[in-house]
């Protein structure tokens, strides 16, 4: 697959949007306003938002990985991370809301985006091995 079929798989475009969001949430709610510099930061808003952007570029780079992977093993390994990750973004929702964000309507927005990117998640793991039972 080249990489020009990768920006037309679904899921990644799906992807694409999950991680844009995101960016957006955390470019509002965080309070180090440079992005790039948010590890930097002793706030624990900013904390949960560095790691909300790290997961959501992570689930980029896996399902590029798991497209290109020459073998079901390293597929179900790139699933098996990327699903790990959809849990932590939810996780990531609830900590920022126990952090006092106020603007709950945006972390919803996420929310609803996450709900939806599992949902093509779990067709396109199925289609990754076939019928292997993935």
């Amino acid at each position: 697959m080249s990489s020009k079929n990768l920006g037309a798989l679904p899921i990644y475009k799906k992807a694409l949007e999950l991680c844009e969001i995101s960016r957006h949430l955390v470019s509002y709610i965080s309070f180090n306003k440079d992005l790039l510099k948010l590890y930097q930061s002793n706030s624990h808003r900013d904390t949960i938002a560095e790691s909300l952007l790290t997961d959501s570029i992570l689930i980029q780079q896996k399902i590029a990985q798991a497209e290109y992977a020459q073998s079901n093993a390293e597929r179900l390994n790139n699933a098996t991370f990327i699903n790990i990750m959809i849990h932590n973004l939810n996780s990531y929702c609830t900590g920022l809301e126990k952090d006092g964000v106020k603007e709950k309507e945006y972390v919803n927005l996420l929310r609803q985006e996450i709900k939806s990117f599992r949902s093509a998640f779990k067709k396109w793991r199925k289609s990754l091995l076939g019928s292997s039972g993935f």
